[in-house]
């Protein structure tokens, strides 16, 4: 492996590659290595663990987490512009890091490697959530998910019930895990600087997950509710069984979806998996 103090500035690298970030990909790339040091240590002990990164770029944090005791590391790109960037870094330790040219957005992670797993990225903003909600369908396979994400996403992720953040994402996210926001980033951290700031949310599995189908359950439901936020639920639900399903979880319909806690929301999703059609969970 390489010295790390040895390495060609990423700046240097991204001109040669010619790697410009491109806003179509949602590119925003971190150069600092001492920032991209820090996310990897974030994401925790290492020893032992397979890690993926999703979406290296030029690979600053790709070079961080082959300075870690990471087991291995596998690099899903899709912009064929970084493929020999990453390829450099790979001839510098081919027993430990793979390079996998492919969009994340269709691909299973977790063919890449072998448990205990671990994802550990600078998320392409214009997928993350996307990118995250397919991972927390198969959280039980993750020991732990360091994700950076635009401030707003990471605020919904972690919002609490009755915030002005709170929602959709904010709910599914925590019934599968626990949330919490770990390192905040101004625009001038990347390049290019974003317009707004950043955050790394550690994103750390329950040890019981839902089944396939009430992660569904728990979907439909929570479209419906806060698809129309302002209504209260007797009326948001109508379309899912509204008041009979209300009443089978006990929760009052004059309430609205933002008073709901995580508990509240699991007792919904439950029940409508139990009482819906089939055709519409």
């Amino acid at each position: 492996m390489a010295n790390p103090s040895s390495r060609e500035p990423l700046a240097s690298v991204i001109n040669r590659h010619n790697l410009a970030a491109r806003h179509s990909l949602g590119q925003h790339f971190l150069l600092d290595p001492g920032i991209t040091e820090r996310i990897a240590e974030l994401s925790g002990p290492l020893q032992g663990r397979h890690v993926v990164e999703v979406g290296p770029g030029p690979g600053g944090l790709t070079r961080a987490l082959l300075d870690s005791p990471a087991a291995s590391i596998a690099a899903v790109e899709v912009d064929s512009r970084a493929i020999g960037v990453i390829e450099e870094l790979v001839a510098e330790a081919p027993d430990r890091l793979k390079l996998v040219q492919a969009d994340a957005t269709s691909l299973d992670l977790t063919t890449l490697c072998p448990a205990p797993r671990r994802i550990v990225a600078n998320l392409p903003y214009n997928v993350a959530t996307p990118l995250l909600i397919g991972w927390l369908r198969q959280a039980a396979q993750w020991e732990r998910l360091t994700l950076m994400f635009q401030l707003e996403v990471a605020e919904r992720i972690c919002a609490e019930p009755g915030s002005e953040h709170y929602g959709r994402l904010g709910v599914i996210s925590q019934w599968c895990a626990t949330c919490s926001q770990v390192m905040r980033l101004p625009p001038g951290a990347f390049s290019p600087p974003p317009k707004v700031w950043s955050s790394v949310v550690e994103i750390t599995p329950h040890d019981e997950q839902p089944s396939p189908e009430l992660f569904r359950a728990m979907e439909s439901v929570t479209a419906a509710a806060f698809g129309q936020r302002r209504k209260m639920l007797r009326g948001s639900l109508k379309g899912i069984g509204g008041e009979r399903l209300l009443q089978a979880a006990g929760i009052d319909g004059s309430r609205r979806a933002e008073t709901l806690n995580i508990a509240e929301f699991d007792r919904l999703a439950r029940c409508f998996l139990e009482t819906a059609p089939s055709g519409k969970r």
